[in-house]
């Protein structure tokens, strides 16, 4: 029998679905956010999840039964009242007397014909409500957010907020001990995280990407930049 025929070596590329193929040159780059500690932060990412699926959420459709509607509003405007506080210090901060002075409004208002917060007559009133923390303030001032982090227990944050929840929870602590009979700080302790996940529209790997923490690492400091630039 004759030679045999080679084989021919194959004249196409190898299909590889990378980013850069897939979307278009003008996309935003989702792995563009510094994050040298991405191992650790996956695991906490994943820990965060499980807390949310066995405890967090359970507990909130707990509260969410047993508490009428209208109290659960009361209660959120409660809170809500406390964090105006927080960003009246944080205008004072960024040299902002605008927002000072619709934060400022807000507190006077709602902690006298709101009922100490519980009805929210300010807006009903149309004024703003600016919501600054010390992280923001930080960036006022030129601090970089510095590298991602996800904190347990709250979720995605960078170096710089971290470290900025610090001052902002303290003065909302200190202003609750000031204010508040010993029974109701306890129960404002208990209730504040159970409200901020009650209104908090995020649940997690039900958006149906393979790239969540990408994502979700991407849409936090794109928040966290237009923020600051507020």
């Amino acid at each position: 029998s004759g030679p045999q025929p080679q084989p021919q070596a194959a004249n196409y590329p190898e299909p590889v679905f990378i980013a850069k193929r897939l979307l278009p040159p003008d996309h935003a780059d989702i792995t563009a956010v510094y994050d040298p500690w991405e191992g650790m932060n996956r695991r906490i990412y994943i820990f965060n999840y499980h807390f949310d699926q066995m405890v967090f959420l359970p507990v909130v459709r707990g509260y969410e039964t047993v508490v009428p509607g209208v109290a659960r509003t009361g209660v959120h405007n409660f809170f809500n009242n406390f964090e105006d506080v927080t960003t009246m210090f944080n205008s004072i901060l960024q040299l902002s007397p605008h927002k000072f002075f619709q934060s400022t409004g807000r507190v006077v208002v709602n902690s006298t014909v709101g009922l100490f917060g519980l009805v929210d007559v300010a807006s009903n009133m149309e004024i703003g409500r600016p919501e600054e923390d010390f992280g923001q303030t930080l960036g006022y001032w030129g601090a970089a957010q510095g590298p991602y982090l996800v904190i347990p227990f709250l979720g995605p944050s960078n170096l710089r907020d971290g470290m900025g929840k610090i001052p902002d929870a303290y003065l909302q602590s200190a202003l609750m001990d000031e204010v508040l009979s010993d029974p109701v700080n306890l129960g404002a302790t208990i209730l504040y995280p159970i409200d901020t996940r009650a209104n908090t529209a995020f649940y997690y790997y039900q958006n149906g990407s393979a790239f969540e923490y990408e994502m979700v690492r991407w849409l936090f400091s794109t928040k966290r930049e237009v923020d600051v630039l507020q």
